[in-house]
């Protein structure tokens, strides 16, 4: 009688044990879904900020672009043509000064072909792709150079290398902002470009010897574009490093791992 007492104490023993391991199993298994789905939802709401960040960003790019083409038709095309108008406007008689205008007017037009063509491959993305970052800039420098607004050097470390194509999309949108910015408010004589590759990491160093300013005012001014070279750094998974202090210039760092995979790196589209 005592040895059946003692079998069903134990049954009962195991299976108690047993129903509060399937119990703590279940709870575990709830746990475990409802970290998942939570996740699920930080993930999904991250991918939602980052595709609203990219479309904030295609649009700067495209009013940036925008106005960049207007001031570069203003100032330099318009320019062009207006002497080739004045210049056609005071043809006279005599033929030897006819031709000679004529001449003028025909190097003035060719200018301005040239200048057409220079700016349509430099906001070109097919540009960009076929030539790599490093061409692209190099042209772009040289397009500068010879507007006689700024003087720029390029200086390249380490054998270059792709960087993925939106990647280098990116990089060299946020060269041209830089470089505009450096135009428009530094008041520069001297631009220093520096593209260094190497395994690690790479690195595109835009420097002017300009104004400068206190870095500070990045904190202050969350919605400024040096504010916004960060967040586009940020998109394809580089860090962006701004120094700069009133008198000795700005220095511009933008640091990207070649091997770092991004979501914005297998993005369908940018402008």
């Amino acid at each position: 009688m005592s040895e059946g007492f003692d079998f069903w104490i134990l049954l009962t023993v195991a299976i108690g044990i047993l129903v509060l391991f399937v119990l703590f199993i279940i709870t575990i298994l709830f746990i475990y879904q409802r970290k998942t789905f939570e996740h699920q939802q930080k993930v999904a709401a991250i991918e939602q900020n980052l595709k609203q960040e990219i479309l904030k960003t295609q649009i700067e790019v495209q009013d940036q672009t925008l106005t960049y083409v207007s001031r570069e038709i203003h100032d330099n095309i318009t320019q062009v043509l207006s002497f080739v108008k004045l210049s056609l406007g005071v043809v006279g008689k005599d033929a030897a000064h006819t031709q000679t205008k004529i001449t003028e007017s025909r190097e003035l037009i060719s200018q301005a072909i040239n200048d057409l063509r220079d700016l349509s491959k430099s906001m070109s993305f097919d540009t960009i792709k076929a030539a790599g970052l490093e061409k692209t800039i190099a042209f772009e420098l040289d397009r500068i150079n010879k507007s006689g607004l700024i003087k720029a050097k390029l200086s390249v470390e380490g054998d270059a290398f792709s960087l993925g194509e939106k990647n280098e999309l990116v990089l060299f949108r946020i060269f041209q902002e830089t470089v505009n910015n450096a135009l428009k408010h530094a008041n520069a004589k001297q631009l220093k470009i520096e593209l260094r590759y190497s395994a690690k990491v790479f690195n595109l160093t835009i420097a002017d010897d300009g104004d400068g300013f206190p870095t500070s005012i990045l904190d202050e001014h969350r919605g400024s574009g040096l504010k916004n070279l960060q967040n586009r750094a940020n998109l394809i998974g580089a860090v962006a490093t701004i120094k700069s202090s009133p008198g000795n210039g700005c220095s511009v760092m933008i640091s990207l791992d070649p091997l770092l995979e991004h979501v914005y790196a297998n993005a369908d589209s940018i402008s």
